[in-house]
């Protein structure tokens, strides 16, 4: 009995499943099947794992190897990563080892400011800078993962700003994450209109409306909180899901009713009296919007 006739028996007795028949049937045939998913997990991980090493490596050995020869490490890395990026056509390859040239930019940034304190109480500085080189990464190279490091960079920026103001507090925080929801999603429509990486606009957005649900969110459950943040979030909600399902992008419609409903779901429960209430409410309501997601995740699949 030959392995394809062995494989179908298989399936047929119920041995595999129908999608592993099909993988098991594409390999006993060599045909072409993708592992762009696996490739890329794989380089990730790689370049995490080495910048994680380096990072240990100097937290460990820094006193024995001096800073002289830390830095000429860090700068041959980052020199020799920057060159084959510019010297390949971008790919696979080229962006994960642009990645790997920024993690070592922020190490390097980080140990000379650490051992150095060039820029002092001014330190945030370092971290402003590097969102913008990442920044430019990003669109020279047509790099979501480095736009989406840099976008992060750029929050960390923010939330540092505001503790040099000594306005650590709730209000003071969800103010710094709306500003900068805001800055985001409404930099990435106005790159877009301008024709500039349009393919970046849902990138900015993710993480724009992320920001920002989550900043409303925590005001609307907070019990002593500005009212406003409820009506914005509400409206947030709404505006989310309206654009979700006008430009077929389910996630946004996932996130306007996934928000929406903790940030009513906390005031209502606020306002009910018993546990018991509150259970059921929270049984029932619950419910009733997972079946509301994924009627609306079918009817989007059917209409795909």
């Amino acid at each position: 009995m030959s392995t394809v006739a062995l494989l179908q028996k298989w399936r047929d007795s119920g041995a595999i499943s129908a999608d592993q028949f099909d993988t098991l049937i594409a390999i006993v045939r060599k045909e072409r099947f993708s592992v762009f998913v696996e490739l890329n997990v794989l380089l990730y991980v790689g370049v995490l794992s080495l910048a994680a090493g380096v990072g240990w490596t100097i937290n460990t050995y820094f006193a024995d190897l001096g800073d002289a020869a830390i830095l000429i490490g860090l700068t041959a890395l980052l020199m020799s990563s920057l060159y084959y990026c510019f010297s390949h056509k971008p790919g696979m390859v080229v962006d994960y080892i642009l990645y790997l040239a920024c993690l070592t930019l922020a190490a390097e940034l980080a140990y000379i400011e650490a051992r150095f304190e060039v820029l002092s109480d001014h330190w945030d500085y370092y971290v402003l800078l590097s969102a913008f080189v990442y920044f430019f990464f990003a669109y020279r190279f047509d790099n979501r993962l480095v736009l989406s490091l840099a976008l992060s960079t750029l929050a960390a920026w923010f939330g540092v700003k505001i503790s040099r103001f000594d306005l650590i507090s709730s209000d003071s925080l969800r103010a710094a994450a709306i500003g900068y929801g805001l800055i985001v999603s409404g930099g990435g429509l106005l790159l877009a209109h301008h024709g500039i990486k349009k393919h970046y606009l849902e990138t900015y957005l993710h993480v724009g409306a992320n920001v920002l649900f989550m900043a409303l969110v925590s005001g609307a459950i907070e019990r002593n909180a500005n009212w406003m943040y409820l009506p914005g979030l509400v409206v947030l909600a709404v505006v989310s899901i309206r654009a979700g399902l006008h430009f077929r992008r389910f996630v946004f419609v996932v996130y306007g009713t996934i928000y929406g409903y903790i940030g009513v779901s906390g005031e209502i429960l606020r306002r009910l009296g018993t546990d018991t209430a509150a259970l059921s409410y929270i049984v029932v309501s619950s419910t009733i919007v997972i079946l509301a997601i994924v009627m609306l995740a079918r009817r989007f699949g059917r209409e795909e």
